[in-house]
């Protein structure tokens, strides 16, 4: 009986069901519908690629041109800063004492400079103008001696050895009173050029030592190179300060009343643009936020592209012509960083001189480049 009846039935319904699976697995499944509604071209022709939103003055990267520790921070996020003004210090007490070295080998020298200048010291003239009375007196005394004993008329009185002795006691009194004037006037004259010249050298090669601890000092102080915007900061309290250039910047500043767009076009379709021609962009998730762009520059050097939109289909050796365009803040939701689509008027698109892949859509992905 199971195997007369049960058996068969079993078997087809299990036919059945597999019919049923192969006819519901083969139907196509409907496209998901966009997260948001795709940009639209304000053009009848136009070149459209992706664009990134960049500061007027562009994203300064803050570093350091030299590593320590930092001990204070004087500003935060969205900040505003006036050009000059600190961002940032970083310890500085080895060279603040430098500083107070070299200070002091400055006042050094100086002093001995002024000294010199200085020369003769009044106080100093008395002395030396009474040991030379004291030689002219000591010479008189031994001339009068001399002439005493060349007065005797009796040789046998008179020792020749003493007469000899008197001679040059009358030479060696001359030679004190000239070496007493010469101290003198040595003394009158004043410093020698050439020790003023010394000590001048040494009091700025004092004050140029001085000068150079200061700089280092103030180049610890990192400033705001212009007016701008606070916009990142990576550096806490304590941390150590790197310089050079890093992956991760210790600040980002940027001057934000006017907004930068730097777009990237394809180098297939850099032909068609053209500088000073009209512009459009809608801001990513909402194509109904849009915006004039007003045209600033076209740098002439085809460059690879570095701002990939993360899809599969993205070829990484793409190169590209960057245009920037400017738009005003006011209340538009748009930040530093953020992606936009953006659409450029161009000529229509001349199919004898260019062979372009038909589009699949109505129009091209900003995000990869392209145009109609």
């Amino acid at each position: 009986m199971i195997r007369k009846y049960l058996i068969p039935v079993l078997a087809i319904a299990g036919i059945l069901f597999a019919i049923f699976t192969v006819v519901r697995g083969s139907k196509p499944v409907p496209a998901a519908p966009p997260v948001s509604k795709p940009a639209r071209a304000p053009f009848a022709s136009y070149v459209a690629g992706a664009g990134i939103v960049e500061a007027s003055t562009e994203n300064i990267s803050i570093g350091t041109p030299v590593g320590n520790l930092v001990d204070e921070i004087f500003v935060k996020v969205g900040d505003e800063v006036r050009a000059g003004a600190p961002l940032f210090k970083l310890r500085d007490k080895v060279t603040q004492a430098e500083l107070q070295e070299k200070k002091a080998a400055l006042e050094l020298a100086q002093s001995k400079l002024e000294r010199l200048r200085g020369l003769p010291r009044p106080e100093d003239v008395p002395p030396l103008e009474a040991k030379v009375r004291e030689a002219e007196a000591s010479l008189d005394d031994q001339k009068n001696q001399l002439r005493l004993w060349e007065s005797v008329t009796d040789p046998r009185a008179v020792s020749q050895e003493e007469l000899s002795r008197k001679k040059f006691a009358v030479q060696v009194a001359e030679a004190r009173l000239e070496a007493a004037r010469a101290e003198l006037s040595l003394l009158k004259a004043g410093a020698w050029k050439e020790d003023l010249r010394v000590a001048g050298a040494e009091v700025r090669a004092a004050r140029a030592a001085c000068q150079q601890i200061e700089a280092d000092l103030e180049r610890r102080t990192i400033r705001a190179p212009v007016d701008g915007e606070v916009l990142q900061v990576k550096i806490r309290l304590g941390e150590y300060a790197q310089p050079g250039p890093l992956a991760t910047p210790l600040m980002i500043l940027g001057n934000v009343e006017d907004l930068y767009v730097r777009v990237d076009i394809d180098e297939n379709d850099a032909w068609r643009v053209k500088p000073g021609a009209r512009a459009e962009a809608s801001v990513r998730g909402n194509a109904d936020l849009r915006t004039p762009l007003d045209f600033v520059r076209l740098e002439p050097f085809v460059i690879p592209k570095k701002s990939l939109t993360g899809e599969s289909t993205e070829r990484v050796d793409t190169r590209v012509l960057q245009v920037l365009y400017r738009f005003q803040l006011r209340d538009f939701p748009v930040y530093v960083g953020q992606q936009m689509d953006v659409f450029i008027e161009a000529d229509a698109l001349d199919r004898q001189n260019a062979n372009p892949a038909p589009a699949s859509s109505e129009h091209s992905d900003p995000g990869k480049g392209g145009g109609r």
